[in-house]
């Protein structure tokens, strides 16, 4: 039985707005949510360099950990500031960048592809003073067009759905190792996610059954072996319940960390020292989609673009993104201080129209999108 080496991911985000709101309205659920991201903390200082764990905020969120107005209303909960801090200087934590704005990217306009990936990059080094080594699409979106742009920002591996990949031939890979795809002359490493057991992670699970089956899953595959689990790390009650006893932290991870200790046969890590140990030689293709999101496949992207007013709030997109362009072309003729900070402005806000929460709620957000890109359109210079 080869030794198993397991990456463990959380992906942590809030569209811009969101936090302020449910502290207006819904206090209970906020403090659930607030302290679903503070919980780590506790058990990955318990469990020192043992505690192995990747985690992607998104830019939004830090934005409104960061807000003071938000900071003063959540102060009964926590102390943001302090949480903040104490990620900081976690030696056991991996930071994977996203897109600032928590974009799906294969959907939105590749021209807006750069600024969501510096503008998250540099938000990370600013808060947390380390840069993010691999990257985690939103929504798990992702096409083989991203690799240039994903290399030139300085990551080296991404993480993409196992369901995606393929070998040469077409058939499908082992979600167990480490690959390469190449798009352009870029190459970057792909760590497939394996899905059915971040299902279990994202839903709730038995330390014992985890270790079972994924010993069952990986048994007749030669070391190294890696299984990459990846999950919200705040949706759902699992993640969300209060009481240690009954939650991800206190009923998983805790003597999930136990028991592989005492057994030795499975071992936490981190993916960048896991590649630079096991450099992926195999080239695969991978193919355009998201994660499997309730009973959608991932295969395409129906939970943001399957109904015609979610296609024609991309569209508007789209159209925003190319005045907006047009626009910056004008700047170098129009380069005063007011033509820039309009612009600037504008900017800001067609990037977070294309905020991944407004298509995929649907109906009830889509509004929300409309109101941005109107405020685009007035900011426009």
């Amino acid at each position: 039985m080869p030794k198993i080496c397991h990456a463990l991911g959380l992906h942590m985000h809030q569209p811009l707005g969101n936090l302020n709101l449910l502290l207006d309205t819904n206090r209970w659920e906020a403090q659930q949510i607030l302290l679903a991201y503070e919980r780590p903390i506790h058990f990955l200082r318990r469990y020192g360099d043992k505690a192995k764990v990747h985690f992607g905020f998104s830019g939004t969120l830090l934005e409104q950990f960061l807000d003071p107005a938000i900071q003063q209303k959540s102060q009964d909960i926590l102390d943001l500031g302090r949480m903040l801090e104490a990620y900081k200087q976690l030696p056991s934590i991996e930071l994977v960048g996203m897109g600032y704005f928590h974009p799906v990217f294969p959907i939105i306009p590749i021209e807006d592809w750069e600024e969501q990936l510096w503008l998250h990059r540099q938000c990370i080094e600013k808060v947390f003073g380390r840069k993010p080594k691999g990257f985690f699409p939103p929504e798990m979106g992702f096409t083989m067009e991203m690799i240039p742009y994903l290399v030139e920002v300085g990551y080296s591996y991404v993480i993409v759905d196992s369901a995606h990949i393929r070998r040469q031939d077409g058939q499908p890979t082992a979600p167990y190792q480490v690959y390469l795809a190449e798009w352009k002359g870029k190459s970057i490493a792909i760590v497939p996610r394996e899905r059915d057991l971040s299902n279990a992670q994202q839903s709730g699970m038995d330390p014992v059954w985890f270790l079972g089956e994924a010993k069952n899953k990986t048994k007749s595959f030669a070391s190294p072996v890696l299984i990459t689990t990846w999950t919200d790390g705040e949706n759902g009650g699992w993640f969300r319940n209060l009481s240690d006893s009954a939650n991800f932290w206190g009923y998983f991870f805790s003597p999930y960390l136990e028991k592989i200790e005492a057994q030795g046969d499975f071992e936490l890590v981190f993916l960048a020292e896991y590649i630079e140990q096991h450099p992926p030689t195999e080239k695969v293709h991978v193919q355009t989609g998201a994660w499997n999101v309730g009973s959608t496949s991932g295969y395409d992207f129906s939970q943001w673009t399957g109904s015609q007013s979610q296609k024609k709030a991309l569209e508007a997109i789209y159209r925003l993104s190319a005045k907006y362009w047009e626009k910056a072309k004008e700047q170098q003729v129009n380069s005063g201080l007011e033509y820039t900070r309009k612009l600037q402005e504008m900017r800001k806000l067609l990037l977070q129209a294309e905020t991944s929460c407004y298509l995929f709620w649907g109906e009830s957000w889509l509004p929300k999108l409309y109101d941005l890109i109107d405020q685009a359109y007035k900011a426009m210079p």
